[in-house]
């Protein structure tokens, strides 16, 4: 697939990222691509998605745009929304998943009990019948598999992420899928829809995601964060 522009800004612009391009390949990672489409001379990343993750990245056109905007993510006053089809029903229905994550072997993370500097994801999620489950999901921190990992914690690893339990399929199914957030005075709602995979392609899916109200209206959880960034 090759790389869509979703929005333009004189700071910035919002991609759908490509399942399995990296984020800091030289040669052929996103920046590269990025620039060979649109001309620009610099392009650089205010926050990173995994290479199986496809969806809404946000890079800044210059480096005072990126600063404001990397403080943006940091801060946590940018909100992010996913979708994430999973491989089984989770072991509740909606909540929220907070823990501190350590790193295991073969680059693999857990979720611990501890909250010292938590991963908080929330999530709602839905049967749609003749398809399988799906969740809304929005992290409020932005640690390295953050999501994969939660989903994981509920029994009910991502379809495809095999790396987390998951059985094989034809992607990890996970979606980047809006972003929201203030920039200079102006509001910007940034949305993109998937372009692969068997379950996010589907009719089914397409059809259900067509019926669902706005994301900010869901009756997401209170839950206050500890005062750190999510890069300390």
């Amino acid at each position: 697939m090759t790389i869509q522009i979703i929005a333009e800004h004189a700071d910035f612009i919002v991609i759908n990222k490509p399942v399995g391009v990296a984020m800091h390949d030289s040669e052929q990672g996103i920046i590269a691509q990025t620039k060979t489409i649109t001309g620009d001379n610099a392009l650089y990343l205010c926050h990173r998605l995994d290479t199986v993750t496809s969806g809404c990245l946000l890079l800044a056109r210059n480096k005072t745009a990126a600063a404001v905007l990397s403080e943006l993510f940091a801060t946590r006053n940018i909100q992010k929304y996913y979708l994430a089809a999973l491989s089984v029903k989770p072991s509740k229905k909606q909540g929220t998943i907070a823990g501190d994550m350590k790193n295991r072997r073969r680059g693999q993370h857990v979720l611990t009990k501890t909250r010292e500097n938590p991963a908080v994801t929330q999530f709602f999620s839905h049967h749609i019948d003749g398809l399988g489950r799906i969740a809304l999901v929005k992290p409020l921190t932005g640690k390295t598999h953050q999501i994969r990992v939660a989903m994981k914690s509920l029994g009910a690893p991502i379809l495809g992420d095999t790396h987390y339990g998951a059985p094989q399929a034809d992607r990890v199914s996970l979606h980047a899928w809006q972003l929201h957030f203030d920039y200079e005075g102006q509001k910007f709602t940034i949305s993109c829809l998937p372009q692969t995979g068997d379950f996010f392609t589907s009719p089914l899916f397409t059809t259900w995601l067509e019926k669902q109200s706005c994301v900010t209206s869901l009756p997401w959880p209170a839950f206050t964060l500890p005062s750190k960034r999510d890069d300390e």
